[in-house]
């Protein structure tokens, strides 16, 4: 395996890993019992991390990572 590649496996693997704790402990706060919240907050969580995982998707789709979100009509 080249040196580039096992540098890319262990920080990805790291990352993720921290990512999936991360989005684990938003997950805590759904306990009513301990906190309070409406839906509203609940749909504002759930958009931050879709927008953040499209655009994750998008970085890893593109070749040039000096792309800026156009609008066009």
């Amino acid at each position: 395996m080249s040196e580039k590649r096992e540098k890319f496996v262990k920080l990805a693997e790291g990352r993720t890993q921290a990512a999936l704790d991360a989005i684990r402990k938003i997950g805590n706060l759904s306990n009513r019992r301990a906190y309070d919240f409406d839906e509203q907050d609940v749909k504002k969580i759930a958009k931050a991390l879709r927008d953040a995982a499209t655009e994750l998707e998008r970085k890893f789709g593109s070749t040039s990572g000096a792309e800026k979100d156009v609008f066009k009509l």
